[in-house]
Order: structure tokens, then C-alpha cells, then sequence
């Protein structure tokens, strides 16, 4: 297992983690935003039969408030970036002539609208529309294609946001579940689509929402 991240000392750390659960783990420090670095990573680390493109950022604000360098810096993180990684990916897949499981980490905003997520939706949306069609390019290949579409999740990264009352009752009142996400709900969604199981799956959305998109 390969993670990569652009804080060394993170990467460093749930590699220990893993390795301590018995596992195997190397750490990559590399912004995925350079697809020259991406290139020569992918193509000395891999060929990769698993590929989980969980690279992603958002910066909320009305389309009318937002200045250019967050409208690029969000397009580049989550649609650059995951057409870089899953590019590499194909081409040592292809080239080794292996069958592989590639998993785009999306949202439910790829498949509705919000307010103050303008640009976000648009990343979002795109990696959908990415996720299907690369799906149909890789499938003679016997090489999948899905993505997971997460509700909110409270993470140490996302807790201040929902420090807003307001904001956080808005959001549980979307999901019909009544509580946001847990890494573990995506965690299980993501063993899936890797496995044996999800043989036959491809070009889907998983939605991991709570039923958020089903009202």
C-alpha cells in the first residue's frame, strides 16, 4: 500500500499506524496537483490494481464573493488532480495488461446543488460525469470505475464548521439518518468497491449520504 499526502509527517505517522495493525504501507510525499511529480511517482511506485483519488478541498462562499484564485485552486485540486492520478493508474494498469478497481472520491454534491458551494458543486460534478465515462474508455480492460458520494463527515477538519449551530442543524436536517458521516461508513463503502464483490460494478455513484439525495 502506497499513501500519499503532501505532509510528510502525517503520512508518516498512519503508515506507522498500519504497519503496527501488521499491515504494509509506504509513504509518498508528492502534491497531486503536479502531474509531472505525479508521472514519475505512479510510474516507479506501481503498477497500482487499487486506486482510492480522495484528493479534494473546498472553500464555501456565494459565486458572487468568490475571487479567482479559489475558483482555480478548488478546479485544480479536485478535478486536475484526479484526472492526473487516475491517468497514471490507467496507463501502468494498461500497460501491465491488469485488471484494477478505480474509486473517485465525489459527494452528494456531485449530484445535487447547495448554497455556497458553486465551485465545489461544479468539481464535483465534473468528477461524476469523469467517473463514467472513464468507466466505458477502461472497461474492456476489465479495469472499474465508481465513485463515493459522502454526506458531511465530522473530522478534526470539518469540526469548527459545525460549531455553527445554524449550519449544523441544516445539515442534519438533509439526511434522513439524523447523523453525519463517519470515516467508517466510507471506509466500508471503499472495501467494496475494491473487492470481488463489486465485480460487476462500474461508472456508478455510490451514495454514502444518509439519503440526502433521496428527498
Amino acid at each position: 500500500m502506497v499513501l500519499a499526502a503532501r505532509t510528510l509527517e502525517q503520512l508518516e505517522s498512519a503508515c506507522a499506524t498500519i504497519k503496527a495493525e501488521g499491515g504494509e504501507a509506504e509513504a509518498w510525499c508528492v502534491d497531486v496537483t503536479d502531474s509531472v511529480a505525479v508521472g514519475a511517482g505512479i510510474q516507479r511506485l506501481g503498477p497500482f490494481p487499487i486506486l482510492v483519488n480522495n484528493a479534494g478541498t473546498n472553500r464555501p462562499a456565494l459565486l458572487v464573493d468568490t475571487e479567482d484564485e479559489d475558483i482555480d485552486a478548488v478546479l485544480d485540486l479536485n478535478v486536475k488532480a484526479a484526472f492526473y492520478v487516475a491517468r497514471e493508474v490507467a496507463r501502468g494498469l494498461l500497460r501491465a495488461k491488469s485488471p484494477g478497481s478505480l474509486i473517485n472520491i465525489s459527494s452528494q454534491m456531485g449530484l445535487v446543488g447547495g448554497p455556497r458551494r458553486t465551485v465545489y458543486c461544479a468539481t464535483k460534478h465534473a468528477l461524476e460525469g469523469f467517473t463514467k465515462a472513464l468507466a466505458w474508455e477502461l472497461g474492456s480492460a476489465n479495469i472499474r470505475v465508481n465513485s463515493i458520494c459522502p454526506t458531511f463527515i465530522e473530522t478534526d477538519m470539518t469540526r469548527k464548521m459545525f460549531e455553527d449551530a445554524v449550519f449544523r442543524e441544516y445539515v442534519l436536517s438533509r439526511i434522513a439518518l439524523g447523523r453525519m458521516a463517519r470515516l467508517e461508513d466510507v471506509m466500508g463503502a471503499i472495501v467494496f468497491l475494491a473487492s470481488d464483490a463489486a465485480a460487476m460494478v462500474t461508472g456508478s455513484a455510490l451514495m454514502v449520504d444518509g439519503g440526502w439525495t433521496a428527498a
